[in-house]
């Protein structure tokens, strides 16, 4: 099975107004940087992103929320992205925030075709609003039901053409929970290469799980915050 397209247009081709789009990334580490590039060409609305962050106003989704793409964010931490604060408190944008240990779990859930999970992770907090809670040996739990994402946009840093992918440090973070859960799965990478030349034992993500591969470009290095020493 021929997985490759030509780019990220392609893609992302038959993503309509007011589908569900889980994309992988932590911070600024990781991100489908093509694939969100292509979406704010393509102009859909009323999306629903599951990422574990906003990106910053000038990168990530924050390029879709400047595009007022975005109706409801599902995430963990936003707290860089200054667009994404005005939209909260206009009552622009929906916002689910979860704990991030549950963020991942729904992910995968998803992924292995459960309905949901129970975790005791925010209990008796607004997290728990209008949650089913069950007890298990006296320890109270919130039921969390599975994502259903119409896709998931990922990014790893090597690729075969059967859609195997290679995650490369710190850039592996959400990208293989969303690679599993998405009913569609796009993966861009830095490097595509052919069935064979990549090692089995460092394949993080089976390529059963992937529909569509494209070798990425142009790819940024950003760091979140800058911190450097004094000069003495």
């Amino acid at each position: 099975m021929n997985k490759v397209v030509s780019g990220a247009d392609e893609a992302i081709r038959d993503i309509q107004d007011g589908m569900t789009l889980m994309l992988g990334g932590f911070g600024l580490c990781g991100l489908p940087e093509n694939c969100i590039t292509a979406l704010v060409k393509q102009g859909r609305k009323e999306l629903t992103c599951i990422s574990n962050n906003a990106g910053v106003d000038d990168f990530g989704i924050g390029l879709m929320l400047k595009q007022r793409q975005v109706k409801k964010m599902i995430s963990s931490y936003v707290g860089e992205n200054a667009e994404f604060e005005r939209q909260l408190l206009s009552g622009e944008l929906e916002v689910e925030l979860l704990p991030q240990g549950t963020l991942a779990t729904r992910c995968m859930a998803a992924g292995y075709g459960m309905p949901a999970i129970f975790t005791p992770a925010g209990v008796g907090t607004e997290v728990a609003e209008g949650k089913e809670t069950r007890n298990f040996d006296g320890k109270d739990y919130l039921m969390e039901m599975a994502f259903d994402a119409d896709f998931a946009i990922v990014k790893a840093w090597k690729g075969d053409t059967m859609g195997n992918l290679v995650y490369r440090s710190t850039a592996r973070n959400f990208n293989p929970v969303m690679a599993m859960a998405g009913k569609i799965t796009i993966a861009e990478v830095e490097e595509l290469v052919q069935p064979g030349e990549l090692d089995p034992d460092h394949v993080h993500t089976p390529g059963i799980y992937v529909h569509r591969i494209f070798q990425g470009k142009d790819y940024e290095k950003r760091i979140e915050q800058r911190t450097v020493r004094a000069k003495e």
